[in-house]
């Protein structure tokens, strides 16, 4: 059996190091947990000698070739990679695999995508290389999976495993978009119906009475309604110049990552908002990690590749932390305690999983209950958010209807 060297961090916070024999790099992750350690970094012992790593280093992506080759979407990657590990499962080698799927295929990415594949694993490479070249839209989640499969005898189950983790980051994109269609919708008609009111109809209701009695003092809404009129009929190109300018200096001010962790950290703050987009980075962390610790990744390359799906510079910015911590040879728990982004049910599960050697099975588990919470975050948005639209619609209209209804009133004050 082949040789392995391998860096783990015991229960205690202890690092260890060492050789061990194993049947494949996986079941020498497998003895490790079984001894109460997490590997932090397991090699082949020729492969260790060749390209010599140290424990401070941080794992670093791997390179892509970045081209103008089709993509594409999370949806169809995961029918692609649940095919293959279905196919895999029925017992077929991987070239037929591919060559089965390839048949099957339909759309403009997904021949030309498996083309490649399968020209270059003919080739000798190994799949995750083969993926890994091509580029998008295999990520750095993808192509770890995938290496984890290709180097653990277990390429059918880890493959379902990151299928179902593609699946639920669609699921979630699409309940998102649903809780927000509504609130956007109701948003855009209010935004509409005001600028109808304002530059065309109020002007036309307001011109005669004010031409009738042009020294007349108007009341203090109809003044707002038609000063906001005259200066969106004589100023729009300005206006439109303005929100131009306001939108790329913002891009651009959100290019620097310390403009970013601001605003970032910023949402988190916002109430309901906030509260919903810290509860879909932690569901999507917890069940990330999960399930590629599960696959057998080493945890610093489980960290990094789960950090890169997290969509918000602050909590990214915790797990840079929570690295350099492991890589010193602490426990995960401390760190994800300290960020203060993190919930106190996630911090615990970890300080359990650690102490207990069954971090992943923990961490899937617990997602679990994220995902639930997530649900619940939801519709408490879907349910908060247009009631306080229609508040706003409400006081617009009513103070529309001020500034009209006011001057009527006053002329009629003053003809009785």
């Amino acid at each position: 059996m082949p040789t392995y060297r391998y860096q783990s961090m015991t229960a205690g916070g202890l690092n260890r190091s060492g050789t061990l024999t194993a049947a494949s790099r996986a079941d020498a992750v497998r003895q490790l947990m079984q001894r109460g350690e997490t590997a932090t970094q397991v090699v082949a012992a020729d492969a260790d000698e060749k390209s010599p790593r140290t424990t401070s280093a941080k794992p670093k992506s791997t390179p892509r070739i970045r081209t103008g080759r089709p993509s594409m979407g999370k949806a169809e990657m995961s029918t692609f990679i649940r095919e293959l590990a279905t196919a895999l499962e029925a017992g077929l080698p991987l070239m037929q695999a591919l060559r089965t799927i390839r048949r099957q295929a339909t759309g403009r990415a997904a021949p030309v995508i498996l083309d490649f594949l399968i020209e270059r694993v003919e080739a000798g490479d190994t799949l995750h290389k083969a993926a890994s070249e091509y580029g998008r839209p295999f990520n750095d989640l993808v192509i770890g999976m995938i290496r984890a499969s290709d180097a653990s005898g277990r390429s059918a189950e880890i493959l379902h495993q990151l299928a179902d983790l593609l699946e639920r980051g669609v699921e979630l994109r699409r309940e998102l978009l649903g809780a927000a269609f509504y609130p956007m919708i109701v948003a855009v008609l209010i935004l509409a119906s005001a600028g109808i009111l304002v530059v065309y109809l109020i002007p036309r209701l307001l011109g005669p009475i004010i031409a009738a009695d042009p020294d007349a003092v108007l009341p203090f809404p109809t003044r707002v309604v038609m000063g906001l009129s005259d200066f969106m009929m004589n100023w729009w190109m300005f206006m439109l110049a303005v929100i131009v300018i306001s939108f790329v200096a913002i891009r651009v001010w959100l290019a620097s990552p310390d403009n970013r962790l601001i605003f970032d950290r910023t949402k988190l703050q916002i109430p309901v908002l906030g509260r919903l987009l810290r509860d879909i980075s932690v569901a999507r962390f917890t069940r990330t990690l999960g399930t590629l610790a599960d696959a057998g990744l080493p945890i610093l390359d489980c960290l990094r590749i789960t950090r890169d799906t997290l969509g918000n510079a602050a909590m990214m910015r915790a797990i840079d932390e929570v690295q350099d911590q492991v890589t010193a040879g602490r426990p995960l728990a401390d760190p994800l305690e300290r960020s203060g982004l993190f919930p106190p049910l996630l911090v615990q599960v970890v300080h359990l999983g650690e102490r207990s050697g069954r971090l992943e099975n923990m961490l899937k588990h617990a997602a679990g209950a994220f995902d639930r919470q997530v649900a619940i975050s939801l519709k408490l948005f879907t349910k908060a958010f247009p009631p306080l639209l229609i508040i706003l619609m409400a006081g617009i209209g009513g103070f529309v209807l001020a500034a009209i209804l006011l001057p009527l009133l006053q002329m009629q004050s003053a003809v009785g």
